[in-house]
């Protein structure tokens, strides 16, 4: 059986679910998933950027509109929730949790005790943060030891 940590930011949408179940073609795939709450405000400002850039300027107001703290932990669990009933319907093994201090550091350790074969970081684009190497797929490279597949989350 082959074991993704799947890292990602927001719940997963069907097609989502579809992608990263058939990476694999036919062999058993099993996920850890890693539930990052996008309500860090560190890095509202480079959202903000990625959402001008992008043409979202209604998005870029809003920015900051999330829940950060303690207060983003219900959502991020609720769609860690969706993301493992999904993986599960889709016929493979997932476990998962929240993520709320040092991403990086939890990673590097879920990839050691679940023996994972990879990494895959399902994410929206952050231009900007990718253009300076400040991404999680970008920043996990250099730490986790397995391969680190990025791909883009599929929007709503």
């Amino acid at each position: 059986m082959f074991t993704s940590v799947l890292m990602i930011e927001k719940p997963l949408t069907p097609e989502d679910v579809e992608f990263v179940t058939t990476l694999h073609g036919d062999e058993g795939v099993s996920f850890v998933v890693l539930m990052q709450p996008r309500g860090d405000q560190a890095d509202v400002l480079l959202r903000a950027i990625d959402d001008v850039a992008l043409g979202e300027l209604r998005k870029a107001g809003q920015e900051g509109d999330e829940p950060a703290g303690r207060a983003a932990k219900a959502p991020a669990e609720l769609a860690l929730d969706h993301a493992l009933a999904g993986l599960r319907a889709a016929g493979c093994e997932a476990r998962g949790q929240v993520v709320e201090d040092h991403p990086l550091d939890k990673l590097k350790t879920v990839v050691e005790e679940s023996d994972a074969d990879e990494v895959i970081v399902l994410t929206e684009p952050h231009y900007v943060e990718e253009f300076f190497h400040r991404d999680w797929a970008s920043r996990a490279r250099h730490k986790v030891g397995v391969p680190v597949l990025k791909l883009f989350a599929h929007s709503e």
